[in-house]
């Protein structure tokens, strides 16, 4: 039988272990697929690299479009990343008639949705398993295996390297700028990692799930997203002497006034699976009403990780190459004409619970002052804990955990608690959930 061409755009480092584990295990896939799938062309304009890793196997150029152009490719794969120009070779791909399998969240969630409605357009498959999360395949959990439930929420740890920092800076008791350092040196967080530490990596990923679970639109700009740098290792210790630990959490959940679609640190009870995984991981736990929670862990990056998700794309594309595209797997799970107009909901309207750290002068009555605003604000106490001053200082800090309310109700408490007196500086607000 006709062997699968695949023309591959980028061999660095998913490349190159897509490269690798397509080669090693050829006959396990093609028994899965029915026919081979090999790699024909590679795009690299680093011809070093790319002869190192092909050693002759595969025709080279340096011309992504003209793999494009090849008209022996069946399937193109996006592996370069970005926004520019990977869009314009996905469009391009999908425009000649070619499925097209990406790794590329970025891109996914900023034009999702006028790259899968040209491939609709055109009757062609762009498979992104890749895109969330590495090898854990939770994009097909979401699209097949859950497609009975309704779902509830998903709550997932969708970034490395903000949670190796956040399990190193709670293990060694290190700061965040320190740990940050030794991420960049073991190779977890690039030279300029804005994206993993401030949750925008994460809201890519999330983003397209909530597409998946709810049947709606792909809407990144309207994700909250805030990152990890202001976390002190005292929160993080605070939150283990309550019975926490802090994650950079991505949570949406489907609610009677919208979607809420958000990525934050997130306290989350020590006795949940999820607030135990640890290092570079990365897990997504999903609601359904039928299935009840469900937690899908492993790799979230890396050579062969990732590699695992693309080649599964792979498999499942050639598996379909001759069906009816009426009759495919939608791309976002729901049929494209029905998808809903749900609205995302704006986070100040958003109800979970509160830690809250403000640093006090040690004077009588300020605890009273501060309890009475947060009562006016329609937020009740769950838990306290005060710290003894250290000696010779006249400042302490209190912690408190709230039970539900609206971020708006704490947004108002916080601004007058700061405009106390016997408050020193601004207070510390990580959002809380128990995640039941």
């Amino acid at each position: 039988m006709k062997p699968i061409n695949v023309g591959l755009l980028g061999i660095g480092t998913v490349g190159g272990g897509t490269f690798n584990v397509l080669a090693r295990n050829r006959e396990e896939i093609m028994r899965r697929a029915g026919r081979p799938i090999q790699i024909s062309v590679v795009a690299e304009k680093n011809q070093v690299r790319a002869n190192e890793v092909v050693q002759g196997r595969a025709k080279i150029v340096d011309d992504a479009f003209a793999v494009i152009r090849d008209a022996e490719v069946d399937i193109v794969v996006e592996l370069i990343g970005g926004y520019t120009i990977a869009k314009d070779l996905v469009l391009a791909a999908i425009e000649s008639g070619k499925h097209v399998v990406t790794a590329n969240k970025a891109l996914l969630a900023t034009h999702g949705n006028e790259i899968f409605a040209a491939a609709q357009k055109k009757g062609v498959m762009v498979a992104f398993e890749a895109a969330v999360a590495g090898g854990v395949p939770i994009i097909k959990a979401l699209r097949e295996g859950l497609t009975a439930n309704r779902i509830e929420w998903i709550a997932g740890i969708i970034n490395g390297t903000s949670n190796f920092i956040l399990s190193t800076m709670r293990d060694t008791g290190a700061s965040f700028a320190d740990v940050l350092k030794q991420a960049q040196a073991k190779g977890y967080a690039e030279a300029d990692p804005t994206f993993d530490i401030e949750g925008i990596d994460a809201a890519h990923k999330l983003t397209i799930l909530s597409a998946i679970a709810f049947g709606i639109p792909i809407q990144f700009s309207k994700a909250y997203t805030e990152g990890i740098s202001k976390l002190t290792k005292e929160d993080i210790a605070y939150a283990e002497d309550l019975g926490y630990r802090i994650k950079l959490l991505g949570l949406t959940r489907r609610t009677a006034n919208g979607i809420e679609l958000r990525v934050h640190p997130t306290l989350i009870p020590k006795r949940r699976l999820i607030a135990n995984v640890e290092g570079v991981m990365n897990a997504v736990l999903v609601k359904g009403d039928a299935v009840g929670p469900t937690l899908y862990y492993g790799a979230g990056a890396g050579a062969e990780p990732t590699a695992s998700a693309v080649v599964a794309d792979l498999v499942d594309v050639t598996r379909t190459l001759t069906a009816d595209p009426e009759h495919r797997v939608p791309h976002l799970a729901f049929q494209p004409d029905r998808l809903a107009a749900t609205p995302i909901l704006p986070m100040e309207e958003v109800e979970t619970s509160y830690y809250l750290r403000l640093r006090v002068y040690d004077r009588p009555g300020v605890l009273a002052d501060i309890t009475r605003i947060l009562a006016d604000n329609h937020i009740s106490i769950d838990a306290m804990l005060q710290k003894e001053p250290q000696a010779g200082e006249d400042q302490v800090d209190i912690i408190m955990l709230t039970h539900l309310t609206k971020e708006k109700n704490v947004n108002a408490a916080m601004a007058k608690i700061e405009a106390l007196s016997s408050v020193a500086g601004k207070i510390m607000r990580i959002r809380l959930e128990e995640l039941l």
